[in-house]
């Protein structure tokens, strides 16, 4: 009768969670503003093709300047309707209708961007010293860091018609198989007791109270994908060896190396923050998990047990008010301008947070377009972690509201190098919002303790999927790999990353099936890592003081991409390329289980 009154006071809490309205990008499917902007993308592409393919090189600054802002416009209006046409299917894969919309978007805009290709070729093949004499001009200026970028993958580009052929076949390709990914995993059904449950709702019961909960969950999980992992092991295979073709035929190096171009980070940096967290393992992984065996009284954690809630943490269930005022409190009490931003997206209805069938699980935040804003989904189901979530997701919400009004359409993108700073800095905001106000000491033990889990699912689980990628990626250049071999490098590398007490059992092996960024964003993952290590120093800074910190701090949300990530970090006089900047980020997280380990 208990466990009913629980999860009826559950139900309760999460009823009227608030659903986004997507009116500010477009009405529906069937409005006539869609077809008034796909006819402006197919005109003015045609028109601008027409107007300046071969000429790239020989223009001046400011008919460089015009061109380039020309191309903005259609490139804005094209992001417009694919992040409308995304954002319809991550709200619901299930829905036919959306699923044909977003085809038939990708495949027109496809078509009509093949006359654009030529223009990032030919800024390519302008001479050094000419660039340099055209950026000199105030105008043009404002494109620089942009038109640098663009220039770093000059090495690797290929002539125009291989161009085309690449960017035509990608639906067909790569597009295809991330389709196929995506809407197998939102049909997948998983037996919980009498119910079928989506991949994010049994996902959410491993971090239930009860341990049976969690187990049967688990198993469950383990069962679904591994019947259908034959799917899932062709699905990766093809993407790994459609990307090594790429990179062949592009001349990288690295299977990592087309990520950090696009991050605008060096390999060997990358490598330096990988090296760093896997020699941490012992002192971070290890020593939190054999810490929480012993708070269970075990020996060793199931791995079902690896998020389980602490035998001292309360049971307390958040409802949208109470996630919705911690948050912004927080942010409020950071800079008002900041707080004032992420309350936009309550007021707005930017924001879809309900567990439903057919969402994509998870949570992200879509930057969209300047002319609209970004819209944040989440899988809002109650628990202190959807708190973090929801402070997580604000922060890059807010991130590309300040970047995209500050710089326009080009100069908006972050790369993900910086792009995790300001979700990462405001869930510390709120973790530390929450500890000041609390006055149990179980309760600060917990909420401690729990920071430290997030920090390890950030950093060491991060990075040791990125291990696994690299592996995988590594290995099909060679040959097509079994699902044993798979599924043993996943085991090797968690086992690695995780520790001597935390234990696994057979069906664990298919785990990595069900990883989205595997599959739509290879390597990203690594960006974790990167942005809860740079944070970690970030807020040291901060708390010790640094005078007009959340000035300089909005300064850099608002470059955006506008700058590298070594000149927005130098007024912190910070540097990831340093050899020890990972060493003092990782040490934040070693004295937080420092910490832990007095409070026994």
């Amino acid at each position: 009768m208990k466990e009913k009154n629980s999860k009826s006071k559950q139900f309760q809490i999460l009823k009227g969670l608030p659903v986004w309205n997507l009116v500010d990008l477009y009405p529906s499917i069937s409005s006539k503003k869609i077809q008034t902007d796909l006819n402006f993308i197919r005109k003015e592409s045609k028109f601008f093709e027409k107007k300046y393919k071969g000429k790239i090189t020989k223009l001046s600054s400011l008919q460089l300047y015009t061109a380039i802002t020309h191309l903005e416009k259609i490139d804005e209006i094209i992001d417009k309707i694919l992040s409308y046409a995304h954002l319809l299917v991550a709200e619901n894969t299930n829905e036919e209708k959306n699923k044909i919309f977003f085809q038939q978007m990708q495949e027109k805009i496809t078509n009509y961007h093949s006359s654009l290709i030529f223009f990032g070729l030919e800024l390519n093949n302008i001479e050094d010293k000419k660039i340099k004499l055209l950026l000199k001009n105030s105008k043009l200026s404002k494109y620089k860091t942009w038109i640098l970028n663009k220039r770093t993958f000059k090495p690797h580009q290929l002539g125009i018609e291989l161009e085309k052929l690449l960017q035509d076949k990608s639906i067909t390709s790569n597009g295809a198989w991330i389709r196929l990914f995506d809407e197998t995993i939102a049909s997948l059904e998983f037996p919980f007791k009498n119910k079928k449950l989506t991949s994010a709702e049994i996902l959410n019961l491993l971090s239930d109270s009860k341990s049976y909960v969690r187990k049967k969950a688990a198993k469950s999980l383990g069962r679904i994908l591994g019947h259908n992992v034959k799917l899932f092991a062709t699905i990766t295979n093809t993407l790994a060896k459609d990307k090594s073709v790429n990179d062949h035929w592009r001349k990288l190096p690295k299977p990592v190396s087309s990520r950090n171009l696009y991050n605008v980070v060096e390999d060997e940096v990358v490598e330096s923050l990988a090296k760093s967290v896997i020699t941490f393992y012992p002192r971070l992984s290890y020593r939190y998990y054999s810490l929480k065996a012993k708070w269970f009284g075990v020996k060793t954690l199931k791995y079902w047990d690896r998020n389980a809630p602490l035998p001292f943490q309360s049971k307390k269930f958040y409802s949208w008010n109470d996630a919705k005022n911690i948050v912004l409190n927080s942010y409020f009490k950071f800079n008002p301008i900041i707080g004032e931003i992420a309350k936009k997206f309550f007021d707005n209805s930017w924001i879809h947070a309900p567990v439903s069938k057919g969402k994509s699980p998870g949570a992200f935040s879509a930057s969209t377009v300047p002319s609209s804003h970004p819209y944040i989904l989440l899988n809002f189901q109650g628990k202190a972690r959807d708190v973090a979530t929801l402070a997580h997701e604000l922060g890059h919400g807010v991130h590309q509201y300040l970047a995209a009004k500050k710089n326009g359409h080009f100069n908006s993108s972050t790369p993900l190098t910086v792009a995790e700073t300001a979700s990462v800095f405001g869930e510390m905001l709120t973790f530390k919002s929450i500890l000041e106000i609390s006055n149990n000491y179980k309760e600060k033990k917990a909420l401690l303790a729990n920071k430290v889990e997030d920090m390890l699912n950030t950093v060491v689980r991060q990075i040791a999927f990125y291990e696994f990628e690299k592996q995988v990626h590594n290995q099909r250049k060679l040959s097509e790999l079994s699902v044993d071999q798979i599924c043993k490098i996943w085991l090797e590398v968690q086992k690695k990353s995780l520790g001597p007490k935390i234990e696994f059992e057979e069906e664990y092996k298919y785990y990595w099936a069900y990883i989205p960024h595997f599959i739509h964003s290879p390597f990203y993952v690594y960006a974790y890592a990167f942005g809860d290590c740079l944070v970690n120093s970030l807020y040291g800074i901060y708390e010790n003081g640094l005078r007009d910190f959340d000035k300089k701090y909005i300064t850099l949300l608002e470059s955006g991409g506008s700058l590298k990530y070594r000149e927005l970090l130098k007024p912190f006089n910070l540097n990831p390329s340093k050899t020890n900047f990972w060493k003092k980020g990782l040490g934040v997280i070693e004295k937080l289980i420092d910490q832990l380990e007095d409070l026994q």
